[in-house]
């Protein structure tokens, strides 16, 4: 439990990192949604956060 938590960290602060740099402010945002949108079960949240994510990288 306490190593999938603790993965699960650094797998986020890798991801942000890569998004931080890459992407910018707006990559941060999608990410941010799809973080909100995950832990509190909000399929809306999580939808809006990947479509943005999908058109940031589209256009990237």
């Amino acid at each position: 439990m306490v190593l999938t938590q603790i993965l699960s960290a650094v797998l986020m602060m890798g991801l942000d990192q890569l998004v931080r740099s890459r992407y910018g402010a707006l990559g941060m945002l999608c990410l941010c949604l799809l973080a909100i949108g995950i832990r509190a079960r909000n399929s809306t949240c999580v939808s809006v956060g990947a479509v943005l994510f999908l058109l940031l990288m589209a256009q990237a």
